[in-house]
């Protein structure tokens, strides 16, 4: 993708007030989620908050809930994904997704072929003390290069992933991922990135993809799209 750029998600005002709404509902879980670990809190304090956030989960569990791609489930969803725009699903991703409370999340860009990344993990990654997890920084791999191995133009599902932790990867600061396109050997899409903690390497890895035919999975889609009981 060369002199091209491409952000892979896009500015919070051109989103629907529902999806701003799920995003801000999101960014709230993420700071309970953060402060939860370790806090200081006083005992009072815990159990107002426990309640508080008790009566938020018997709110939402009146409603059903399922998969974003079911049929007429989000309608923000259905109409960005027929006019074939990708940014109502990515919401929903554990890694990059603005609307779901456990990514952290990770902000994608692709420019001249590489793709590029930017986050901040705060406590709920740690690992070693005052670092971050390094299944965290796995699963950030996976989505840097899925969307490297995607710029093929025949994109396919992981097939292996190896990360190599070169130095401690610290909390609460801004990290830069890199990501590429390698080359493609029949079915198979190699890919390989980088971490970086200012002009710090702390990890990096190569990944293969296995190219697949994604119109299968819409027969996996209706055996398990439909809504659950509420």
């Amino acid at each position: 993708m060369t002199d091209s750029h491409l952000h892979w998600q896009e500015p919070a005002g051109d989103v629907s007030p529902r999806r701003a709404d799920l995003r801000r509902a999101a960014d709230a879980m993420r700071r309970i989620i953060g402060n939860l670990v370790g806090t200081t809190a006083p005992d009072e304090a815990i159990r107002a908050a426990a309640d508080a956030v008790a009566g938020v989960a018997d709110l939402l569990d009146a409603y059903p809930s399922g998969p974003p791609w079911s049929p007429g489930w989000d309608s923000d969803f259905a109409e960005s994904a027929n006019a074939g725009d990708p940014h109502a699903f990515f919401d929903h991703s554990p890694i990059i997704g603005k609307a779901n409370p456990i990514a952290p999340p990770l902000e994608l860009e692709v420019a001249d072929g590489i793709v590029r990344g930017r986050v901040t993990f705060g406590a709920a990654y740690e690992g070693p003390p005052g670092h971050v997890h390094g299944g965290h920084i796995a699963a950030a791999f996976d989505e840097v290069l899925g969307m490297a191995q995607s710029l093929g133009g025949q994109p396919g599902m992981t097939g292996t992933l190896t990360v190599r932790y070169r130095n401690p990867t610290p909390l609460y600061t801004e990290l830069r991922f890199e990501g590429r396109l390698d080359r493609v050997e029949g079915r198979k899409i190699f890919t390989t990135g980088r971490l970086y903690n200012g002009e710090t390497l702390t990890a990096e890895a190569d990944g293969i993809f296995i190219s697949v035919d994604f119109s299968k999975f819409a027969a996996l889609r209706e055996m398990t799209g439909e809504r659950p009981e509420g």
